[in-house]
């Protein structure tokens, strides 16, 4: 994860400046429609319900939806209390996320390239206004990540990997897909003591108390966050604080019990080539008609296949761990969904990996920026694209108001599978 400083110094103002001119971004009308849209339905519901300890969507676990329910009780009941602490830990994520290309790859333009990409590749914008799980997950996912690649050079590495370690644990706490992620931490360190790697924090903590800050840490922390759980006044399953397994045996059973087709529905190769988004709202709401789609970046998202190519290639032949940690978490992120027996899977679940992808993509266009003369104007063209896809596609991506009346969508429709 060592380069040498041919990569610039640390873009740290710059990473900020993305993050705050993003963040804007996510709350400009965050709160249209006022109403609920698509699986908002499910998770203000159950936030609600929460805050009366009642039970509601169990097949989940609890901190995404706690999290909403605290900002109901602080702030009152509507669209926007419901959307900002997604928009806080949306942008959380991403500025965890450019830290951590920077420490992996310490290259000055891969990381800003990375962050542009990621900010233009709309299912990170659409998820990070509206009120589901996905993006505390993944937004702490790669905190925990953030926190594991600072911890190995670290002067106090134990407080790094006891962030990482509380990170990871409320990601799983927020939605079971990042499990993959969240075990990359401790093999990392567990591969890198084996090898007997000269990072600090690999010479000065032994595998033992590895194990506690990144394996029992983030259990204890998951299992705190079912707290209310324990005190629902209509379960008549009610398990308590040793009830773990029966707890995630219901959790499993419910999870594996919907089977009804959903008109959305799709798998991992129609994520990858962008095949089937899904229209989270299109209706005439709040004296307009609008729409929010939730699709990948048509340009940056195909293009980002071939840089992971490279990415996997460069790991291999030149030993390029940046790239290997883009093609792992990728691959970590995406690997579920290839073996997981639910029947029913969605777009939104490639948000983690459109951001590794996004990644790998970044590191090839600092490749390109630094061999200079065209292909440094080709990266530039690049990211420029992305940014003019993202303006394009901005009245589809915000809840904007659409002239045209119900036929409107149709200038976004580029395929049929779109629709």
């Amino acid at each position: 994860m060592r380069i040498s400083g041919e990569g610039g110094s640390d873009p740290r103002a710059w990473c900020a400046a993305i993050t705050l001119a993003f963040l804007a971004l996510i709350l400009f009308r965050i709160g249209t429609p006022a109403s609920i849209y698509f699986d908002e339905l499910h998770y203000t519901k159950a936030a609600r319900k929460l805050l009366t300890l009642n039970l509601a969507n169990r097949e989940h676990p609890l901190f995404a939806k706690e999290v909403i329910a605290a900002s109901i009780a602080l702030f009152g009941d509507n669209s926007t209390v419901w959307r900002v602490p997604s928009a806080l830990f949306g942008t959380l994520g991403f500025y965890a996320f450019g830290r951590l290309m920077w420490l992996v790859s310490q290259r000055r333009a891969a990381t800003i390239f990375a962050m542009l990409l990621v900010a233009c590749n709309f299912s990170w914008f659409v998820q990070s206004r509206i009120a589901m799980l996905d993006i505390y997950a993944a937004s702490l996912a790669l905190v925990g990540l953030w926190q594991f690649a600072a911890a190995l050079e670290s002067g106090r590495p134990r407080l790094r990997l006891a962030l990482s370690g509380i990170a990871i644990g409320l990601a799983m706490a927020s939605k079971w897909s990042v499990v993959p992620l969240a075990l990359l931490p401790g093999l990392t360190f567990f591969a890198l003591k084996l090898r007997r790697n000269d990072f600090p924090a690999i010479k000065r903590i032994g595998l033992a108390e590895a194990f506690a800050w990144l394996g029992l840490l983030p259990l204890a922390v998951y299992w705190l966050t079912f707290t209310p759980a324990f005190f629902y006044h209509d379960d008549p399953h009610r398990v308590g604080p040793l009830g773990f397994w029966a707890q995630h045996a219901r959790m499993i059973a419910m999870q594996d019990s919907v089977i009804k087709p959903h008109a959305y529905q799709s798998v991992w190769w129609q994520w990858m080539l962008n095949l089937r988004p899904i229209w989270y709202l299109y209706e005439n709401v709040d004296g307009a008609q609008r729409g929010v789609l939730m699709l990948g970046n048509p340009l940056t998202m195909l293009a980002g296949l071939p840089a992971l190519v490279w990415c996997l290639w460069a790991a291999l032949a030149r030993k390029r761990r940046d790239a290997l940690v883009m093609a792992v978490g990728y691959a970590a992120a995406l690997g579920l969904w290839l073996v997981s027996g639910k029947p029913v899977q969605f777009y939104y679940h490639y948000l983690l990996p459109g951001v590794f992808l996004s990644g790998a993509l970044g590191l090839t266009l600092d490749q390109a920026w630094r061999k200079g003369g065209p292909w440094r104007g080709a990266s530039l063209v690049m990211a420029a694209g992305s940014l003019a896809m993202f303006a394009w596609f901005w009245p589809i991506l915000s809840a904007a108001p659409l002239a045209g009346g119900k036929g409107a969508f149709v200038e976004w429709m580029w395929l049929k599978s779109w629709r």
